[in-house]
This record gives structure tokens, C-alpha cells and sequence, in this order.
């Protein structure tokens, strides 16, 4: 017996639509020549981020974001059997990471340094349930005063501008300390849990058993997905990958079918020493 679920590209009929809506974005953003200190500027961060960050060096420039719409589809998994649907996991991360390179690109076309405070959600839309949109936003920032170290720039080996989803006091923290970000790193994986057959159900009824099938499971699916992370965060050469969440959507596909998607922010040292401001003391003066 097989199951019916998944999730597949279906966007090289759209995708011309969707480059020229990019370009469109981008000649947009080139018109506000935010370049200039005082331009006008947008951002999603609260009172206290946008200090922060201002604070830290950077000025914002404005909300930049990147849209991709995928249809979801069909994949045929055994249900006797642990496995991971491997064409789902790649159709999860490679709709993510349009999302994401549209962000980039309109942060690119504003001078941006990076990118701060980035989300990135998945919304299934009411014109079809088998369609979802992928959705990256932050605040794109540039350096103004901020040291970014021996490498001279702000950019990643990539030659693009670092992208976080640290909350403005976690990169006001991140820079005092001497790190900075380097890009929003990401694992996918999507994993059917085989079904317990009839007999199995009724030997553990009424028992306290831990069903190792689907410990097996669950774990190698989060491994499969932190060791991709992993791996983004190696090729930048990152010290290391701070604020990783772990996260797990059952989506449309069912309860034995599940994602786990592993993101978290890769940093580089900005200079030798990592002292970090100790809190200070305050008192209430309040009775």
C-alpha cells in the first residue's frame, strides 16, 4: 500500500512572471537612492531593535523581501516503511532559498551591508491547498561607523550581504562581543514514519513501551536536517552557528509525514579578543 503526499516545484512555466516581478522590485528600491544619509527608510523592527542597531553601527535602509510560490504535489512512500522523501526535502529547501536570494537581491539593488531580523514563514494559500508561498522579509542595513574587521567588508564569501534572523538586541549583542553574521544557514528534511501494523498496535496496548521504530525515525530525520545546516555553515568557513532552531510541520501532508527544518545564524570572529560588557546594576527608584 502506498501514500499519497508531498510537495513538487511546479515554477518553470512561472518562473519568467516571477524574474520580471524581481526585476520590477528592484528598479523600485533604485529609485529611493538610499545611499544617502536621512533617506527615508522602512523596517520591521521595534523602537528598541532599530536603537540598537543603530547603535551597533548600522543604519536601516529598508524592508526587502522575497516571495516564492510553490504547488504542492504528489510523492508515493511505502507506509510499512521509515524512509525519507527525498524530492520534497529538496522542493522544501530550494523554494526557501528563492524566497531567500529574491530578499538578497533586493537588499543588493538598496547598497545593503546585510540584512537583520529575517523571517522566514510559509503561508498555504485559500485559492488552493496544494499551494503554498515561501516568504522571506528583513530589514536590510548598512554599515555606518562598524568595523568589520581584518576582511574588510560586511559581505560573506559569497559576495553577498549577511543575512540574520537575530532580534536587534541579539546582533547588538553579537557585534559588541566581536562576531558578526554571516548568513542564515538551513537544513531541510522530509520524512515519512512508517505505520504500526494492526498486530503491533494490539501487542502495546496497555503497555509501557517506547516504539523504536519511530525513535529511529524521528531521530534521523533532525540529524539529516542539522547535518545539512552543518554543512551551509562549513562552506562559509563560519565559526560556528549561533540561535539554531529545530523546527517540525506536518504541512498538508498528514500525520506520518513530517518536516524538520534546521536554521540558525553562521558567525565569523571580528577580532581575537571576545569581551562582553558585563550587565550593569540598576535600582528602582520607583517605591
Amino acid at each position: 500500500m502506498t501514500e499519497r503526499t508531498g510537495l513538487e516545484a511546479n515554477g518553470e512555466a512561472a518562473r519568467p512572471a516571477a524574474q520580471d516581478t524581481a526585476l520590477d522590485a528592484m528598479r523600485r528600491l533604485a529609485q529611493l537612492q538610499p545611499g544617502e544619509k536621512g533617506s527615508f527608510f522602512t523596517s520591521d523592527l521595534s523602537v528598541n531593535e532599530f536603537l540598537l542597531v543603530r547603535e551597533a553601527g548600522f543604519r536601516p535602509l529598508g524592508l526587502v523581501l522575497g516571495s516564492s510560490v510553490y504547488h504542492v504535489g504528489l510523492q508515493l512512500g511505502r507506509w510499512s516503511k521509515n524512509q525519507e522523501l527525498t524530492k520534497l526535502s529538496q522542493a522544501m529547501y530550494e523554494a526557501r532559498e528563492l524566497a531567500m536570494s529574491r530578499m538578497e537581491a533586493e537588499a543588493s539593488a538598496l547598497g545593503a551591508d546585510g540584512i537583520v531580523g529575517v523571517r522566514l514563514d510559509i503561508e498555504f494559500k485559500e485559492f488552493g491547498s496544494d499551494i503554498a508561498e515561501f516568504i522571506a522579509v528583513g530589514t536590510a542595513v548598512k554599515a555606518d561607523g562598524a568595523d568589520p574587521g581584518p576582511g574588510g567588508t560586511w559581505l560573506n564569501n559569497k559576495g553577498k550581504p549577511f543575512t540574520s534572523d537575530l532580534s536587534g538586541q541579539e546582533f547588538w549583542t553579537l557585534i559588541r562581543a566581536g562576531y558578526a553574521p554571516l548568513d542564515l544557514v538551513m537544513g531541510s528534511c522530509v520524512y515519512h514514519v512508517a505505520h504500526q501494523r494492526f498486530t503491533q498496535v494490539l501487542s502495546n496496548a496497555g503497555r509501557n513501551v517506547e516504539i523504536e521504530p519511530f525513535t529511529q525515525a524521528l531521530y534521523e530525520a533532525r540529524d539529516l536536517a542539522m547535518s545539512r545546516m552543518r554543512a551551509e555553515g562549513q562552506a562559509l568557513e563560519a565559526e560556528g552557528i549561533v540561535a539554531v532552531q529545530l523546527r517540525q510541520h506536518s504541512h498538508t501532508w498528514g500525520g506520518h509525514t513530517t518536516e524538520f527544518f534546521a536554521i540558525g545564524t553562521a558567525v565569523r570572529p571580528l577580532r581575537d579578543d571576545h569581551v562582553i560588557d558585563r550587565p550593569a546594576l540598576v535600582l528602582s527608584l520607583d517605591a
